[in-house]
């Protein structure tokens, strides 16, 4: 029973990061059922902006990364601008799963064709065959139960590879329903995909995506919170996203999902491309996450050894480690999701394993940082916030999704 296994221990370690309220209770009862959807594949892209990440944390060779896994990504192109060392983490034994199979087919597929095809491409049935052969002979056990147990309805996993692997996970999921929900109203997401301009995107937005969010089915859907368990929100974040919301959760989807097809040309944005159209571009000018660049190809196979991925909390890998040993700090949005004292004893490790000048970047669901007040002024104070960098970085996200980047600067000592 592997994949019981693994689905048990990831359900037991969000448990902890997620339960905030008696189970008795219904929010205690929601944070449950988060939980059980949390337990497999959540991401299978990562959703937040890669390039702004590196914009803001600035790396360079003597940077020292501790990261949050998801869906491996961002970790993989954090290493082509060449850090000294990158340390991701995560709760979820799937993303532990998928990222140490991005790293070894980074290693050790033969080429960036055969990379780009494995993770960029759908409906190849010679990606199982590179498995077998590149990648499996390099994997750990544990890794290879993960890949060759089977989904709930009896599937290998690793036979999504064979079709659109962004279809599947929870995320995936979500967005295969919102299709769903879309075509029940003779809608189709894929026409933003032939926008030839972002004036163009936006008639499409307003004239046949927006009036969506209007129908009663449609509003009463999103207020039911287990609905957007897809998107990876649990009960708390609900709350924080529709924090100053008049209107509920579908004004706030809309407004984001207006970013999402509106801000951005839509030809650079592959984030936008996942969204309407389930899958990367095949232009030989996609957009595409830098890791699967073919000019940045030679930037992370030099790179890898630097890597590692680990099973744990956040908190506790960095507890491990003595004082001062890392500059660069990529916490997701995992902060709403946790209580006053999971921050401080976060933030308190943070502080104490950082060297002056470190960097730590969150997103939020909602626009403001979740941190003053929360935190410990003896330990914030100790932190510089940089507002209006915040600001430009969250309107230039081109995922879109969250309500505010955020970025720390540790002061000098």
């Amino acid at each position: 029973m592997i994949g019981s296994s693994h689905s048990t221990q990831t359900a037991r370690a969000v448990g902890q990061a997620v339960f905030q309220n008696d189970n008795m209770t219904r929010k205690g009862l929601m944070e449950r059922a988060f939980t059980f959807a949390f337990r497999g594949m959540v991401y299978a892209q990562i959703w937040e902006d890669p390039v702004i990440d590196m914009e803001a944390m600035e790396l360079d060779s003597t940077s020292d990364i501790v990261t949050i896994a998801s869906g491996g990504c961002n970790m993989l192109s954090y290493l082509t601008a060449d850090p000294n060392s990158l340390h991701a983490v995560d709760l979820n034994t799937a993303h532990v799963a998928l990222g140490k199979l991005k790293l070894a087919a980074a290693r050790h597929l033969p080429d960036h064709a055969s990379f780009h095809r494995f993770f960029a491409q759908s409906g190849q049935r010679g990606n199982i065959d590179a498995y077998n052969v590149y990648l499996r002979p390099h994997l750990d056990d544990v890794t290879i139960r993960y890949w060759e147990g089977r989904d709930l309805v009896g599937r290998k996993r690793i036979n999504a590879f064979a079709k659109n692997v962004y279809a599947r996970g929870l995320l995936g999921q979500f967005i295969s329903a919102a299709h769903v929900v879309a075509k029940l109203y003779r809608i189709n997401p894929r026409e933003l995909l032939a926008a030839r301009s972002v004036d163009e995107q936006r008639a499409i937005f307003e004239q046949r995506l927006a009036p969506l969010f209007d129908r009663k089915f449609v509003r009463w859907l999103t207020r039911q919170p287990a609905s957007l368990f897809g998107l990876g929100i649990p009960p708390a974040q609900y709350d924080a996203l529709c924090e100053g919301e008049a209107r509920g959760m579908s004004d706030v989807l809309k407004q984001r999902l207006e970013k999402l097809a509106c801000d951005f040309d839509i030809r650079d944005n592959y984030f936008a491309q996942q969204a309407f159209g389930r899958g990367y571009a095949l232009d030989a000018d996609a957009s595409l996450p830098p890791y699967l660049q073919a000019s940045r190809y030679d930037a992370l196979t030099g790179n890898l050894d630097r890597a590692s991925i680990h099973h744990c909390n956040f908190a506790d890998y960095l507890g491990e480690h003595p004082t001062g040993s890392f500059d660069r700090y990529i916490l997701l949005d995992a902060q709403d999701w946790m209580t006053d004292a999971q921050l401080n004893r976060l933030w308190s490790e943070i502080t104490r394993t950082s060297r002056p000048g470190a960097r730590v970047i969150f997103r939020t669901a909602a626009a403001l940082s979740l941190l003053p007040g929360r935190v410990a002024d003896e330990t914030l104070s100790q932190w510089q916030y940089e507002e209006a960098r915040s600001h430009d970085y969250t309107r230039r996200d081109r995922s879109a999704i969250y309500g505010g980047f955020h970025l720390y600067i540790r002061k000098a000592q």
